[in-house]
């Protein structure tokens, strides 16, 4: 079936639960472009985490749609995102923080009751440190986590309300309705 705007139901429909969702107040989504030649349909929102004003966390989820599927994705649709935060030398030093990254994903989607398959990602930890004409400012370190999987039902919302766990947690954001005890940019 084909909706009026000449997309697959079944996107329009996935495309209508993402942009349902309403994250929490430190989180701000914009719609931006979507990758064009990864599947036949595609959808992009972008997130950014504010914390006291700044900046801490940023993102892009992409929803990518093939009709035919794709033996990879185990269906017809793939939700792949993006989330980077800067963090404390220190924590980005952590041995354990990738499995930690790790979790907040799996974590948040099972929370949000977010059913999927074929989850797949990497977490990754850098510290930067400047010289020459860069030299100034103590060591850089951020985190990335790069991840796809197959959501499993077609109201995307719950996907779309994980990823922004993931967001508040890459920004050190306490769950909704803690108060934070100390001025740390992430916690583990």
């Amino acid at each position: 079936m084909v909706s009026p705007n000449g997309h697959p139901e079944v996107f329009t429909r996935a495309v209508a639960g993402l942009k349902a969702a309403k994250p929490r107040a430190e989180i701000e989504l914009e719609e931006v472009p979507a990758p064009q030649r990864l599947a036949p349909y595609s959808y992009a929102v972008s997130g950014i985490v504010l914390k006291d004003g700044e900046e801490v966390a940023t993102g892009r989820l992409i929803l990518l749609h093939d009709p035919a599927g794709h033996e990879a994705w185990d269906g017809t649709m793939r939700l792949v995102t993006y989330v980077t935060a800067e963090l404390e030398p220190d924590l980005a030093a952590d041995p354990l923080l990738p499995a930690v990254g790790w979790t907040w994903l799996t974590d948040a989607l099972e929370a949000e009751e977010a059913t999927h398959t074929a989850i797949a990602g990497t977490v990754t930890q850098t510290i930067s440190t400047r010289f020459g004409d860069l030299a100034g400012p103590p060591a850089a370190a951020d985190i990335e986590i790069r991840a796809s999987w197959t959501p499993t039902c077609e109201d995307l919302g719950a996907h779309l309300l994980a990823w922004c766990a993931v967001l508040a947690s890459t920004a050190g954001l306490p769950p909704p309705g803690v108060t934070a005890l100390h001025g740390s940019r992430m916690m583990a």
